[in-house]
């Protein structure tokens, strides 16, 4: 009597009837091992021992793969807000079910949270059962998701050694000519989602920002905005039995010439359009004349998020030159958020 659960978990956690009986399983094993709820069905002919409702089971109960943003989310991407399903079917696929119902057909036109893509052919990895590979994950975000969103999720899989600099080159090889400008957007040194956040949200409003700035002490600076604001941005976690270092480290860096600025992690998510008049006004006062009047320098954040909000992915031939997109070979390594690829 084969043990079925301890089968699907050696495939993965979720295995096809077929495999399952190369293993030596016979309908009265599958039917027990699920009446028994060892596993579950997520579709006809599929067996899982993953929670009913986790994205991994939800994707195959449609008749596909984990893709895009919902594929890295379960590897642990830097990821802030929620996002649809996202699922990578066959060019044939047919018989497409609901996420939550395996006997309810989907109905393109009332989606209920799910993004089909039909993608079959620009697959070039294998992946699993459950997920396509790494880099047409990575593909799908870039081409469908936000700037920020995007650049985060690669900063994340580079930070995290999934994504070594050649695979990296690879994707944007393979990206349409209009995206492979996100070249220039990425950070090898970046060590966080908020962090990367701040990065990609200072140039898109017309900031120029370098990464990992060594001060005096051999400390670094997250970030360095116009060569005038010296960002450190705070974690709970990270930072939570750091008090004197953080404040001596910020002493430092005004020392050096930087205005310090020490937003948290949960001020960049919810509350990003305070930090920026913050910022402004801290750039304004080192201004030639400085700034002060508060009225100008909210007029001055102002024009920053209205130049954000008009930028569109992948910006058109007048954002690019407007933001100054350029292209230029580097080497591998750390490198600072100026960098940029062919």
């Amino acid at each position: 009597m084969a043990d079925i659960a301890k089968l699907v978990d050696e495939l993965g956690g979720m295995a096809q009837k077929r495999q399952l009986v190369r293993r030596g399983a016979t309908d009265w094993d599958l039917t027990r091992a699920y009446q028994s709820r060892q596993v579950i069905r997520a579709r006809n002919g599929w067996y899982s021992t993953m929670p009913v409702d986790s994205p991994p089971v939800r994707a195959v109960r449609v008749g596909g793969r984990l893709t895009g943003i919902s594929a890295l989310i379960e590897w642990g991407a830097w990821v802030e807000k929620p996002h649809p399903l996202h699922v990578s079917v066959k060019e044939n696929a047919a018989r497409l079910r609901t996420q939550q119902n395996r006997r309810v057909r989907f109905n393109p036109e009332q989606p209920a949270g799910v993004i089909v893509h039909w993608d079959d052919s620009d697959i070039t990895q294998p992946g699993t059962a459950v997920s396509v590979g790494l880099s047409d994950a990575l593909y799908r975000v870039i081409v469908d998701e936000e700037l920020e969103v995007a650049v985060a999720c690669l900063d994340w899989a580079i930070h995290s050694r999934r994504l070594d600099y050649a695979d990296f080159v690879a994707l944007v090889a393979r990206l349409p000519e209009a995206y492979r400008y996100i070249a220039g957007w990425i950070d090898f040194a970046c060590e966080s989602l908020p962090e990367s956040l701040v990065r990609t949200r200072a140039r898109l409003r017309g900031h120029r920002v370098t990464s990992q700035i060594r001060i005096v002490t051999n400390e670094r600076i997250d970030l360095a905005v116009d060569d005038i604001a010296g960002i450190e941005v705070d974690g709970e976690a990270t930072h939570v039995n750091t008090f004197e270092k953080d404040r001596a480290k910020d002493v430092e860096a005004t020392i050096a010439g930087f205005r310090a600025l020490r937003p948290s992690a949960r001020m960049v998510f919810n509350s990003f359009d305070r930090f920026y008049l913050a910022l402004v006004t801290a750039l304004a006062a080192r201004s030639t004349p400085p700034v002060f009047d508060p009225t100008e320098i909210q007029a001055i954040a102002r024009a920053g998020e209205a130049k954000a909000s008009e930028f569109r992915h992948p910006p058109t031939r007048l954002q690019r030159k407007s933001l100054n997109f350029r292209s230029r070979r580097g080497r591998g390594g750390n490198t600072s958020s100026t960098r940029e690829l062919d």
